[in-house]
């Protein structure tokens, strides 16, 4: 046999090896031979949509146990509400294995998003959240800093009825607000050190100033602050107590008398 000859037959040996192998690892073999059945949730899930994760999976798990490709159905899940983080593996022979870690909210974050515990924004679309959250706000890029200013105000403030929320606005001005609804202006420089000023004082103005409540507090003035004061409103009169009244007690029946006839003969 000739030289050339040889290494045809040694090519097309190599050929008839390789190349079943490559039509399984691609699930041109896979798909059909080694399909997916069971898809494995882990997690502690309570707003994940079950049956929209189900539909995000399938399309993948089609094409079998070799030629799946997790890195792509890990984006896809990680897309969906909720899902702060998805881990995605493959058991043989037929288990696709999702661990999803939800979102738990922390804050409300401006006008449409969520801030979780962990510090990532998310759609607040069509999310139900309990009620009480406080409302942070300003450049994503300023998360934290939003955060730290608001666990301050909060602390702080805890004897003075509390803090709703805190931001910073597109001119860069700080701002927080009291559980009353009180505005507290901070301005650009120097929130933390203005608050710290102003947070011992608090109580002293508002019982200087029985039957007002402060609207604004402007603390942007280097020697002072700038107070807006609102008068409570009035408690309306309440209705006059109703009297007892004495119900007239009904008079006595007399006992029935007899009434003896007596006839003659």
């Amino acid at each position: 046999m000739s030289a050339m000859l040889r290494l045809l037959a040694w090519i097309l040996a190599v050929a008839l090896v390789a190349l079943p192998v490559v039509a399984v690892v691609n699930g041109w073999v896979g798909g059909g031979q080694w399909p997916l059945r069971t898809l494995r949730v882990q997690g502690d899930l309570h707003q994940v949509d079950q049956a929209r994760l189900r539909a995000t999976v399938l399309p993948y798990a089609k094409q079998g146990f070799f030629a799946v490709e997790l890195d792509r159905i890990q984006a896809a899940v990680g897309a969906l509400p909720w899902v702060e983080r998805a881990e995605v593996r493959k058991h043989w022979p037929d288990v696709l294995e999702v661990r999803i870690s939800e979102h738990r909210p922390y804050a409300r974050w401006g006008s449409d998003r969520l801030l979780s515990e962990h510090g990532k924004l998310f759609s607040a679309k069509g999310v139900q959240v309990r009620a009480g959250l406080p409302q942070l706000d300003g450049p994503d890029t300023q998360v934290a800093e939003v955060v730290a200013l608001y666990n301050q105000a909060r602390e702080r403030l805890a004897n003075a009825g509390g803090v709703r929320g805190a931001g910073m606005d597109k001119r860069g001005s700080w701002s927080i607000t009291l559980s009353d609804g009180t505005e507290v202006v901070l301005g650009r420089s120097d929130p933390e050190q203005r608050l710290e000023r102003f947070a011992p004082l608090l109580p002293r103005l508002a019982a200087q100033h029985p039957g007002q409540r402060l609207v604004r507090a402007d603390l942007r003035y280097t020697n002072g602050f700038a107070l807006s004061w609102a008068a409570l409103p009035k408690a309306s009169a309440l209705p006059a107590p109703v009297q007892d009244a004495t119900l007239p007690q009904p008079a006595p029946v007399a006992p029935a008398g007899r009434n003896d006839t007596q006839g003659t003969t």
